[in-house]
C-alpha cells in the first residue's frame, strides 16, 4: 500500500519567505520610484514593501532550524506554489494605491506580469500613477529569467542546494548549464539579462524614448511581457520608426537561449553559428515577415489597424516594419503591438494565431511551447517516413550533429499532445462562460503561451478587462501552466506526486 508523502515544510515556508523578502524588495525600489516622480501613491507603496518584507522575515525566522536539504517533489512545490505566493504579494501594491481595487483584477494583473503574459485589465495606463506603472514592468522583469532562478544564486548563503529548482523553473526543455555550479549558472544568466536591459534603456533614450518609459520598456522587452507604459503600446512611437527597430531587436535578442549570449560574450562563434534551434528560429522570422509584409502591403490598410499612424519612410518600409514587428512580438510572446493585425485580412489573422502557439528559443525568456521542441518533433516526423520504409534502421533525431535519447523525444512529444489538451480545455473553459468562438480560442493560446493579445474582443488594441471574473481566474491559471510549462504544475495534480511509492 502506497505511503503519503513526507515533505520538508519548512523549507517549503522559508523559501515562500524568502521569495517575499525579494518582493518586499523590488517593492521598496517602486516607492522609491514614486518618491521622485512625486506621484501621491509613495506611502502606500512603501507600507505594501514593508508588508511583505516583515512576512517574509517571519515566515524565514520560524523555519530557520529547516534541514538543509530540498528534494525534486519539493523544488517542484516550492516553484509552482512559489509564483502563486508572489502573485499574492504583488497584489499589495495595486490594492493600497487604489490603482486597482478588485482583488481578483490585481491579481490577473500581476500574475500577467510575473508569467511576461502582458494580458491587462486596465483602460487608462497613462494615468495610473508612475511608481505603481514600474512596479508593473518589474514584475515582468523579475518573472523573466524567474524570480526562483534569482533566489537560487544566494542559497548557497542559506546553506541549500539549487538544482532540483533549477532543473523545475528554467525556461525549456533542458538547462544548459554554463558553468559546474548552478548558482553560478544563475548569475550569469541574470548578468546577461542586466546588461541587456541596461543596454537597451540607453538606446531608446538615445532614439527620443524618456528615460522612465525606456526603463520601462526595456524591462518588458527582456522579459518578453508585453507591457506598456502608454494606452497605444509602441504604435504610441509609430512615427519614430528607430524606436521600433531598436525594440524589434532586443525581442530577438530575449527570444534566443540566454546560453548563446555568454557564448557571444566569451567568443565562441561557431557554437551560435552551429545550433539548429537558432537557424530555424530565424528562418520562422524571416519567412513569416515577408509573407505578412507582402499581404499588408498589397492588400491590407495600414491607416484603419494601426494607431496615429504616420508612413514616415514610406508604404513599403511601413509594411515591412510592421510586419517584422508583430512576427517577433508573437512569436517571442512579447505582446507590444504597433497596430491591430487581426485587421490585416483573415490570412494574417490565422497566421498570428499560429504564431502564438511557435514560442521563442529554449533557455530565452519566452513562453509557447519553443523552437526547439518544433524542430525535434518536425526532424521525427520525417524520419517516421523513413523507418516506415527501413524498419530495421536505426535512424535517431539529430539535433546540433548529437543524437537525441529516445527519452527526451518522446517527453517532447507528449509535451505537445499535452499542451494541445490544456489549449483545447482551456478554450472549452472559456466557451463556458458565453464567449464567441474567436475569443475563446484566442484567450487559451495567448494565455497558456503568454503572449497578450488575443482574438476579437480581447484583441491587440483591446483589454481583458471585460472577462468575467471566472474568466479571469482561469486564464490566470493557464498562465502559471504555460510559465512553468506544463509539467511542473500539473503533476501537483496527480495523486501519485503525493505518494512514496
Amino acid at each position: 500500500m502506497a505511503k503519503h508523502l513526507k515533505l520538508n515544510f519548512k523549507i517549503i515556508l522559508h523559501f515562500f519567505g524568502l521569495l517575499a523578502l525579494f518582493n518586499g524588495g523590488f517593492v521598496l525600489l517602486a516607492s522609491l520610484v514614486s518618491w521622485l516622480y512625486n506621484d501621491g501613491v509613495t506611502f502606500r507603496l512603501f507600507l505594501s514593501g514593508i508588508i511583505t518584507l516583515i512576512i517574509g522575515a517571519i515566515a524565514m525566522i520560524i523555519t530557520r532550524n529547516h534541514k538543509k536539504e530540498i528534494k525534486k517533489r519539493e523544488g517542484y512545490i516550492v516553484v509552482s506554489f512559489g509564483w502563486v505566493v508572489m502573485a499574492l504579494f504583488g497584489t499589495l501594491p495595486y490594492l493600497l494605491t487604489g490603482t486597482i481595487p478588485s482583488f481578483t483584477n490585481a491579481f490577473f494583473e500581476t500574475m500577467s506580469g510575473f508569467t511576461t503574459t502582458g494580458a491587462t485589465i486596465l483602460n487608462d495606463i497613462e494615468v495610473v500613477p508612475k511608481g505603481v506603472l514600474f512596479w508593473r514592468s518589474l514584475t515582468h522583469w523579475i518573472g523573466g529569467m524567474g524570480i526562483i532562478v534569482l533566489a537560487v544564486a544566494i542559497l548557497p548563503l542559506l546553506g541549500i542546494g539549487g538544482m532540483q529548482l533549477f532543473a523545475a523553473e528554467a525556461p525549456g526543455p533542458s538547462a544548459d548549464k554554463l558553468h559546474p555550479r548552478i548558482t553560478d549558472t544563475a548569475k550569469r544568466l541574470w548578468l546577461i539579462y542586466f546588461g541587456y536591459t541596461a543596454a537597451e534603456t540607453i538606446l531608446l533614450q538615445v532614439a527620443g524614448m524618456s528615460f522612465f518609459d525606456a526603463i520601462n520598456h526595456s524591462m518588458c522587452t527582456l522579459s518578453t511581457g508585453g507591457f506598456s507604459t502608454k494606452n497605444a503600446s509602441v504604435a504610441y512611437w509609430n512615427d519614430t520608426p528607430l524606436i521600433q527597430y531598436i525594440i524589434i531587436f532586443f525581442m530577438f535578442l530575449a527570444g534566443t537561449n540566454f546560453v548563446l549570449s555568454y557564448y557571444a560574450v566569451k567568443g565562441k562563434v561557431s557554437k551560435i553559428l552551429g545550433d539548429d534551434e537558432l537557424k530555424l528560429y530565424f528562418k520562422f522570422i524571416v519567412i513569416f515577415t515577408a509573407v505578412a509584409a507582402l499581404i499588408i502591403y498589397f492588400q491590407a490598410d495600414l491607416s484603419q489597424s494601426s494607431i496615429d499612424h504616420p508612413m514616415v519612410l514610406g508604404p513599403a518600409e511601413s509594411a515591412f516594419r510592421h510586419a517584422l514587428f508583430q512576427v517577433v512580438s508573437v512569436i517571442t510572446t512579447t505582446g507590444f503591438v504597433t497596430a491591430d493585425f487581426t485587421l490585416w485580412t483573415p490570412f494574417l489573422t490565422l497566421l498570428f494565431f499560429g504564431l502564438m502557439f511557435l514560442g521563442g528559443s529554449a533557455g530565452s525568456t519566452s513562453g509557447g511551447i519553443k523552437v526547439m521542441r518544433h524542430l525535434i518533433t518536425i526532424k521525427n516526423g520525417f524520419l517516421e517516413f523513413k523507418r516506415a520504409l527501413h524498419p530495421n534502421a536505426v535512424l535517431p533525431v539529430r539535433y546540433n550533429k548529437r543524437s537525441v535519447p529516445a527519452d527526451i523525444v518522446y517527453n517532447i512529444l507528449g509535451f505537445f499532445i499535452l499542451y494541445m489538451l490544456s489549449f483545447i480545455v482551456g478554450a472549452l473553459g472559456f466557451s463556458m462562460m458565453n464567449l464567441g468562438f474567436s475569443e475563446s480560442v484566442g484567450l487559451a493560446a495567448s494565455s497558456l503561451g503568454n503572449v497578450g493579445p488575443a482574438l476579437g474582443e480581447f484583441g491587440p488594441v483591446n483589454n481583458y478587462g471585460a472577462l468575467p471574473s471566472i474568466g479571469k481566474w482561469w486564464s490566470s491559471f493557464l498562465m502559471l501552466i504555460g510559465r512553468l510549462e506544463l509539467f511542473t504544475v500539473l503533476v501537483l495534480l496527480t495523486p501519485f506526486f503525493w505518494r512514496n511509492r
